[in-house]
């Protein structure tokens, strides 16, 4: 498990143990088994002196497989260093386990592997693998049986992967198959063989392919399962002899795909409760490794995760809810919605509510939407969104193209050149939401984060009556400024998205056609509320500053030019 709190300051580490004894049962009794203060130096220290060592983040933290070590990378918040610690855990619970793979982050790009030995003589580390191209990203798995290790560079439109067997002593990294540019690919193991899931099917979409560990090039991959028209798999686990595919139909229902590793052909679907809009795969532990079970929380913006179990062996689904929480999820609706864009592709919209949709003209709307990098929406348990059903609110979820809820293809057919089509989509979305009488655009307010504000700026540009507010986190309004500042970290890597605004001048023009900044315009626009960060290094504060101020002067013309009868002087307030 990697846990990650980068804006969270840590004075110590603790370990949870559990003691039994005749008066008290199963008590956990934390034990510190690091003190940040003791570790980065002594008592004797000037009280600045302390309060910068209090500013170090605890990034991440990582349990040995055996659970002897506890490895944790701390950062300080004043700059790029960081410290690697390694803890040692005594008693007769724990087992031996000395080597770890691990990368570092350098600005947002993680780019070298290295391996720490632990050795009862001292630790060393050594770099076992470091990556030329500025545009990829190098992350370390391990598979979900603990027998192979895998380095997996990626960047938007290729993969490599280098495979370590965990049984050699020697564990050096093998190359899979050598990247070329659209193959995507990732890897499980089961017995003597690789299972793969790459974008080989048809349509470039994800396929599982067999390959053996002793021959893993592509000349070797076969498939043994190819998704049906329409459903799009997002994930893969690997348990005991089965291959378990996370799944979405047309509609954007998650499901789950059983495929049989020995019988493949005999593939089944498992359904999942309607209301579910998200999965998260719990990895096994040491004790639960053998079980050939499948852990998982499902879950929806509104309904808190439940946990389940799948055993494939037995085609047997269980699920840990009780009857409340059943009947608390009974009284919510999830409606799952098609809308015809204008070149007649279909585009979900998933929607929650608390009273059937004929009863929703009145209600206040609040909009989801993203569509950027291939992402998918974030649907998880949000107890914000439960608390606005309960108020009478309903949300809607526009899964429009650039994001990756229909596939591979749904992204790439609204990046660079056909970025619009995102912008089209959402505003598609929301005439066709009113159309059926679900709320009004005077009660309905949109909400982004990141690269969302693209659709949501570019719609309040384009159409700003279709809402009444826009709320923006961390927003990424400065398209084309951020894309020909080739001193951004991200520059590089995002032109696969947003295309290259410094050396191909058709897609400078397709970016200032739709960029928010560069068409604010004197005229209405909706309430708006955005929140940034001084820091942030991926959303640059001179961007959104930019934006506000090009904004209220937009604002303050279009009033100053077409005064009302009691409208007021526009007021701005700016806080530090």
């Amino acid at each position: 498990m990697i846990l990650k709190y980068p804006y969270l300051f840590f004075a110590a580490i603790y370990v949870t143990h559990i003691f039994f004894n005749a008066c008290v049962i199963g008590v956990p009794v934390p034990e510190q088994v690091l003190d940040i203060k003791e570790t980065l130096g002594g008592e004797d220290e000037t009280q600045t002196e302390s309060r910068q060592k209090l500013q170090w983040t605890v990034q991440r933290m990582r349990l040995s497989p055996q659970e002897k070590h506890l490895a944790a990378s701390l950062k300080c918040s004043h700059g790029q260093n960081m410290s690697f610690l390694v803890f040692t855990f005594t008693g007769k619970e724990w087992a031996t386990d000395d080597v770890l793979f691990y990368t570092t982050m350098e600005g947002l790009r993680s780019r070298a592997v290295f391996r720490l030995d632990v050795t009862s003589s001292g630790n060393r580390i050594t770099c076992v693998y470091e990556e030329a191209e500025p545009d990829v990203f190098v992350e370390v798995a391990l598979s979900r049986n603990r027998q192979i290790l895998t380095i997996n560079c990626s960047s938007r439109s290729k993969s490599e992967v280098l495979l370590c067997d965990v049984k050699n002593s020697q564990l050096e990294p093998v190359v899979v198959q050598p990247r070329q540019q659209d193959l995507l690919f990732f890897l499980e193991h089961w017995k003597r063989w690789l299972i793969i899931l790459a974008n080989t099917g048809p349509g470039q979409e994800y396929q599982v392919l067999l390959a053996p560990v002793s021959e893993p090039s592509m000349a070797s991959w076969v498939p043994i399962f190819v998704p049906d028209p329409g459903t799009v798999i997002k994930d893969m686990e690997v348990i005991g002899d089965h291959c378990v595919l996370i799944a979405t139909t047309s509609t954007n229902e998650l499901i789950l795909i059983v495929v049989p590793l020995t019988h493949p052909k005999e593939a089944y679907v498992v359904q999942l409760p309607s209301w579910v809009c998200a999965i998260e795969t719990k990895k096994p532990g040491m004790a639960e490794e053998q079980q050939n079970v499948l852990e998982f929380l499902v879950s929806s913006p509104v309904q808190p995760p439940v946990s389940c179990c799948l055993h494939p062996d037995n085609r047997l689904l269980l699920s840990s809810r009780d009857g409340s929480s059943t009947k608390k999820q009974a009284k919510y609706f999830t409606t799952r919605l098609e809308v015809c864009s204008p070149d007649g592709t279909l585009v979900p919209v998933t929607l929650l509510h608390a009273v059937p949709v004929k009863g929703l003209r009145k209600a206040p709307l609040l909009v989801h939407v993203y569509g950027a990098y291939g992402r998918d929406l974030n649907m998880e348990f949000c107890p914000e969104k439960r608390l606005l059903l309960e108020h009478g609110w309903a949300l809607a979820y526009c899964h429009i193209r650039g994001g990756g809820e229909r596939g591979l293809s749904w992204h790439r057919q609204a990046r660079v050149e056909g970025k619009l089509k995102g912008v089209e989509d959402l505003q598609t979305c929301l005439h066709h939401l009113f159309s059926l009488g679900v709320s009004a655009p005077s009660l309905t307010a949109l909400t982004a984060h990141s690269a969302g504000a693209v659709p949501v700026g570019a719609l309040c540009n384009r159409d700003p009556h279709l809402m009444q507010a826009v709320l923006l986190q961390a927003p990424f309004l400065d398209v084309l400024g951020s894309m020909e500042n080739l001193d951004l970290p991200l520059t590089l890597e995002d032109r696969e998205e947003w295309g290259d605004a410094v050396g191909n001048v058709k897609h400078r023009q397709l970016l200032a056609s739709y960029c928010p900044l560069q068409n604010i315009t004197p005229q209405h626009y909706p309430s708006m509320l955005l929140t940034t960060y001084r820091e942030d290094p991926r959303i640059p504060l001179a961007g959104v500053l930019k934006y506000t101020d090009l904004l209220k002067k937009a604002i303050g013309t279009h009033i100053s030019s077409n005064p009302k009868p009691g409208m007021s002087t526009l007021h701005i307030l700016s806080h530090p």
